[in-house]
Formats: structure tokens, sequence, C-alpha cells
């Protein structure tokens, strides 16, 4: 078959990339339907890998076998709030033969350390080999994209509970709430560095916003007390989920979040069922959701409620 050489990607070896980005969805989509199919079109599938090559900082690597690109890696810095960064976004990996990847990796990854970019991410579609490939570079699951069909059942509501739309007279308790689960991430087994808002910024932003009606903000009460609350939208409102991972007409479940004290009475889980039928309700195909990995209370409850992971995002932290 030939060796196979690895050097700094160009852009001229975007038309090779898109291919291999084609071939990878292809792939994909044979696990999960309800992806966008239009990124099978080679003209589609070389704007997303032009808009990674394109982003400021970006760099990467491409191998080569006997004259043709099978395989390529792209990478780009993002948000202070990541600390000292690069990121392989979901278009910016493919290869024909996974074990490229730790090649491609052992090229791009000098020049990232090299400018400092110790804290390195990447997005991966849910293929075994691609990420035990990265697996073996040191890198570690952090966070999944998830994906379902529309729900075709009636919501349980345990005894008990009630559900409703979220009204004026609630921000306070959102407000509250919304700090629920920044600072569980910031516990123990997830320790996210995420910052935690004051509850004063979290009522200012729940004033201004309650009535958006582009959001389905629902809450949870017990006996009048509002334990719990959940948020659904249009996918197309999440800047996490872009480009080859975003389906069309997708509904998304972008918060959820019940206080320590209240759980065990089944309120996350209702709160998701009522996200989810307001997505059926309004049209959406399917619905998309995401998680860290470590959080052990949303890594069981979103799949329990169906959903599928479609992306992994992967992480190292260089020099330790």
């Amino acid at each position: 078959m030939g060796e196979v050489g690895v050097r700094a990607f160009g852009a001229g070896d975007l038309d090779g990339a898109a291919r291999l980005l084609v071939e990878r969805h292809v792939e994909h989509r044979r696990r999960h339907p309800l992806l966008r199919w239009d990124f099978e079109d080679v003209k589609l599938a070389r704007v997303a890998v032009t808009e990674a090559w394109e982003l400021e900082g970006a760099s990467g690597a491409v191998a080569e076998r006997g004259g043709e690109i099978v395989g390529y890696l792209l990478g780009a810095p993002k948000g202070k709030v990541w600390g000292p960064n690069v990121w392989v976004e979901a278009a910016g990996v493919a290869a024909r033969d996974a074990e490229v990847v730790r090649d491609l990796y052992g090229v791009a990854a000098a020049r990232w350390v090299d400018e400092g970019r110790t804290a390195q991410y990447v997005v991966v579609p849910d293929d075994a080999r691609l990420i035990d490939a990265f697996f073996r570079l040191g890198f570690g699951a952090q966070h999944a994209h998830a994906l379902r069909g529309p729900f075709d059942a009636e919501v349980k509501v345990p005894a008990g509970l009630t559900v409703r739309r979220a009204e004026r007279r609630d921000v306070q308790a959102l407000a509250e709430l919304d700090l629920v689960l920044p600072r569980h991430q910031g516990l123990s087994p997830v320790f996210s560095a995420g910052e935690v808002p004051s509850l004063e910024e979290a009522v200012a932003d729940w004033d201004e916003s309650v009535d958006d009606p582009e959001f389905a903000t629902f809450v949870a009460e017990v006996n009048g007390r509002v334990v719990g609350s959940a948020i659904g939208c249009s996918l197309e409102k999440s800047s996490t989920h872009q480009g080859v991972a975003r389906p069309d007409n997708a509904g998304f479940l972008g918060f959820a979040a019940v206080f320590p004290e209240d759980r065990g009475h089944g309120a996350g889980r209702v709160l998701g069922e009522t996200v989810l039928k307001w997505c059926a309700d309004v049209g959406y195909d399917s619905v998309v959701t995401d998680w860290r990995v470590t959080n052990l209370l949303s890594s069981r409850t979103w799949p329990r409620l169906g959903f599928v992971p479609t992306f992994q995002r992967l992480h190292r932290l260089i020099g330790y």
C-alpha cells in the first residue's frame, strides 16, 4: 500500500480533506441517520473544512499515500475560558485508517505545544477506532453530544409533582437553579472550572428573558414550591452544536437542574420528558443534548430518556 507521509496542512489540501469528511460522514450516518444528509455532498463538506482552516490561528497536518490524501487534522484556539487551548471541532479530523490519526497528531501537536496550546480538545464521531486512536495519544473522554428521535409517549408525572410553563413569578427560583448546575459541575468527579454567576446576575438575566417566546422554560413543583427547571429551544440557538454535528430541524434540551435537596422525586426525568414532548409538538425531527461524562447524574439520566451519543469531546492536558 505504500508509506504514509505526513506534513503541515495547506490550502491546497481542502479538496482532499473534504472527500475524507464525506466518507466519514456517510459511515457516521449509517449509525445515526438523523444527522444531516447534505454533508455527504463534497461541496458542503469543503465549506466545513474551509471554515475550520480559516479560523484565526488554525493549523494542522495532512497524511498522503501515493499522492492521495488519506487523513487530515485541523485545530484552532478559542476563548480563554478553556485555558491555553486548541480545538479540533467536528469537521476537523478524518482518516481512512484511524491509526494515521496518531501520525497526524504527532506533526500537528508539535506546533500547538510550541505555541503554548497545552489544553487540547477534540470533537470526534462515536467511532470506536477513532476514539481509541486518540485515547492512545493521551486523550480522555470529557463531554458527550447526543441525539434522539421525536418523543412519542405521554409524559408520566409522578404523584406529588406538578410541571408547568415558567412564569414571571418564578424568576427568583429560576435564577437560583441557574447556579445549581455549575456548582454541581465544580464538585467531584467533574471538577469543572466553569464560572458560577452571581445570584444577582442570574436574576437580572431571567428578569429580561423569562418571556422570550423562542425558549420553552418549564418548572417542576412539589407542594407549590419550584424544585427544578428545564429549557427547550431550537438547536440553532446552541453555539456548541455546529456544522456537521448539527442535525436539520432539531430541538435542543439546553438546560435542566433540580435543587440537590429535592432530588429523588423524579423531577429531572419528568422535566426532560416535558421538553421532549414540547419538541415533538413543535414538529422537530430530532432532539439534541450534551453532558459532561463525569457528571454522574446527567450521564445516566439522559441516556435513559433515549439519547444516544453521536460525538465525543476528548481532552488532553500536556505536561502533567
